[in-house]
């Protein structure tokens, strides 16, 4: 499938989504850019965004929408390196793409809360991860999350691109974003269920040209 198809099937599923319709694609080409140039993705939120962060890198870091077969190059690979198990995870592992949800280390999150302060458990993350060729999605209904704003300054500081999924008006993240995914809604629910497809797409549209 096309990423131009990708999106059509979008729109298609959520026409109130067309106002969005450029702002997908130009972060799907940011995202596939990166993917291609060996970076990684990190991502952050909080709340419902922060599940939201876990569950892209689930569709991320093994098949989503299509079969991901490994490389001939990494099956031998494997195959040379274990006689027992070798073959077994030549078959079973799955392509993946590296993605890393800021929101998923309860110890460091603690430990960052603790010792620096709670508005900087994204932005210490970022500065340990991230690299030039790494995109930053923040997700935030508001657009004014400071732990998320901080995570955004860090982002563009170490040179990497920024991607908002964002609210309606964008809050103060949308100035620090590349792309800035605004949805057509202000309140949480509504912004939480239409970002959503948005990343989905996302996720369809990077694996179908990696894979």
């Amino acid at each position: 499938m096309t990423q131009e198809a990708i999106l059509e099937n979008l729109i298609v599923r959520y026409p109130v989504l067309q106002s969005c319709k450029e702002t997908v694609r130009k972060s799907g080409q940011i995202l596939i850019q990166s993917f291609q140039d060996e970076g990684k993705l990190l991502i952050c939120g909080n709340g419902g965004s922060a599940s939201d962060s876990d569950h892209i890198v689930g569709e991320l870091m093994k098949s989503f929408s299509k079969k991901r077969p490994l490389t001939s190059e990494v099956k031998k690979g494997l195959q040379e390196s274990s006689e027992e198990r070798g073959t077994l995870l030549a078959t079973k592992l799955e392509g993946g793409l590296p993605a890393i949800s800021l929101n998923a280390h309860g110890g460091l999150i603690s430990a960052i809360s603790n010792d620096i302060g709670g508005d900087f458990i994204f932005a210490q993350q970022v500065l340990g991860y991230g690299r030039k060729n790494d995109v930053l999605l923040a997700i935030s209904t508001s657009g004014n999350s400071k732990n998320v704003i901080d995570a955004c300054i860090t982002a563009k500081a170490l040179g990497m691109k920024v991607i908002g999924l964002l609210g309606e008006t964008g809050g103060k993240i949308k100035e620090l974003c590349d792309v800035a995914i605004c949805v057509p809604a202000t309140n949480t629910a509504a912004v939480q269920e239409y970002h959503l497809p948005i990343y989905h797409a996302l996720c369809i549209m990077v694996e179908e040209t990696i894979f």
